[in-house]
């Protein structure tokens, strides 16, 4: 297609009142490529940041204390476990599909960590990496039920939500499970002042952007998310992709839960619950779209994990009721999804408004250039 700006400056020169031709522009063609749309489209995309400054501002506004370096390395710690479990459901995501079981996978795996450990005597690092395999499997039964068994992901993954808590519950004897200082040793751990949760986050990040953004995978994810069936007319094998998603989403669910218990010390019947909400909110409020191939990990789903842990830090700061808390999470879900819609019919419909092919540019023009020499 040709330049907008050359058709632009064809048309205007061929008539005397700008105003007339800029109308003909604006009736027959959107420029995407004016500084104002580029503006507008970079806000669309950019609401997250948009939001977390704005949030920010206004806890710091409403609590001083807000402001504190305690307060930030805090909400960094605190971000660290949903925020890895966040980034396996943004793969899935990616793709357009969802897992509900990710709560319920760290329960079964911390749990198991725990029990290997206080039953068995194996070393700690045995135990882990059981639980982590553990994590592969759950993601694994996920993927074969949707791939191979067609079953859509959300009924798959809510049945396994509830197998895995049915599971470890009578693993445990519905007891909590306590774990020894070589476990919650990694939670108080620092490398150059730095939290070992923070760090594990941050290397999980760095990882999944560099699969997503360099890799033939990240790229495949993109093009299943986007339209499954052009991507296999394209030769992507969609069944392999949908494959990893899941199993990346069930190991990254284990890490998490590692990490969880790392600070906790312990897990009981209410570790992991409603994670799940958390995770898909983080990546949601980062930008990802619920309906697939819309999303990044950096610096989407961080910002969305750290918008959430900010906001519930914020409203202890200002003294929120606590049993009010829970519906203030449940609008931010709903914010969350409502954001991203309004976001992608606002894309589309501009974009649409942008599709016009040169011959139609071109003959419009034509047509008026004929006019004006005929009179």
């Amino acid at each position: 297609m040709k330049d907008v700006s050359l058709i632009r400056k064809r048309y205007c020169a061929l008539l005397s009142d700008n105003s007339e031709a800029e109308d003909f522009i604006k009736r027959g063609y959107f420029d995407m490529n004016s500084t104002r749309n580029k503006i507008l489209v970079s806000l669309l995309n950019n609401i997250p940041i948009v939001l977390f400054i704005v949030i920010f501002i206004i806890f710091g506004i409403m609590s001083p204390r807000f402001f504190s370096i305690r307060n930030f390395e805090n909400i960094a710690t605190q971000a660290s476990y949903i925020g890895i479990i966040a980034v396996g459901m943004t793969f899935v995501l990616l793709t357009g599909g969802i897992d509900l079981s990710v709560g319920a996978n760290m329960f079964l795996s911390a749990s198991a960590a725990g029990l290997i450990i206080n039953e068995f005597s194996l070393p700690t690092w045995v135990a882990l990496v059981i639980a982590v395999g553990i994590g592969f499997v759950f993601g694994a039964v996920n993927a074969f039920a949707v791939v191979k068994l067609k079953i859509l992901p959300f009924i798959v993954t809510l049945s396994m939500m509830f197998i895995g808590r049915g599971i470890t519950l009578v693993l445990t004897e519905s007891q909590a499970v306590s774990f020894p200082e070589s476990v919650t040793g990694l939670g108080s751990l620092r490398i150059l002042n730095i939290p070992m949760p923070v760090i594990i986050f941050a290397v999980v990040v760095f990882f999944a952007y560099v699969v997503l953004k360099r890799t033939p995978l990240g790229r495949q994810i993109y093009a299943v998310g986007n339209d499954i069936e052009a991507a296999n007319k394209a030769g992507i094998n969609s069944k392999k992709v949908l494959v990893s998603v899941y199993i990346i989403s069930g190991v990254l669910a284990a890490v998490g839960g590692i990490v969880s218990v790392a600070q906790l010390g312990i897990v009981n019947a209410g570790f992991g619950d409603g994670d799940e909400f958390d995770a898909i909110a983080s990546a949601v409020l980062g930008g990802t779209s619920l309906f697939g191939g819309i999303g990044s990990v950096f610096p989407g789903t961080l910002i969305g994990t750290v918008l959430i842990q900010m906001i519930q830090a914020g409203l202890v700061y200002v003294q929120v009721d606590l049993y009010i808390q829970p519906l203030i999470s449940a609008a931010i879900i709903f914010l969350a999804v409502l954001l991203d819609s309004i976001r992608k019919a606002q894309i589309s419909k501009m974009e649409r408004r942008n599709i016009r092919t040169e011959k139609d540019n071109v003959n419009a023009i034509n047509e008026h250039e004929r006019n004006v020499t005929k009179s």
